[in-house]
């Protein structure tokens, strides 16, 4: 998310920074407070993780389904608010996204961390 407050130029033919339009800034408020959500609900499961509590497991498994589908949703934003540069390969915000994306099949996919959520749950 970092880079999505880089000077992009937006749209192209303007030379002003994505910074200055209301409507990407609203994007950015959006995907700071998926990532700050995210890492609360994950510093929360890693505490109770800590302390041996009996709700640890249930917690680990929703921040890791949580912050998996919002580092998906935050990455793809950051794509879109790039445009056809964020595509590129050689570009920090398309890398994001791919390491996002992988989030949500490695270490248990997100169908297991819902099964295990659930099981606790209930």
């Amino acid at each position: 998310m970092p880079n999505s407050t880089c000077p992009v130029s937006y749209p192209a033919s303007s030379s002003s920074s994505i910074k200055e339009y209301q409507a990407i800034q609203h994007k950015i408020a959006e995907m700071g407070s998926a990532v700050e959500a995210a890492r609360s609900l994950t510093y929360r499961a890693a505490s109770a993780s800590d302390r041996g509590d009996d709700d640890a497991m249930k917690l680990a498994s929703m921040a890791k389904q949580f912050a998996s589908v919002r580092a998906v949703e935050v990455a793809d934003e950051a794509v879109q608010v790039h445009g056809g540069p964020g595509y590129v390969e050689d570009n920090l915000v398309e890398k994001y996204y791919r390491d996002a994306r992988i989030t949500k099949i490695y270490e248990g996919t997100n169908e297991i961390q819902k099964n295990i959520i659930a099981r606790e749950l209930l």
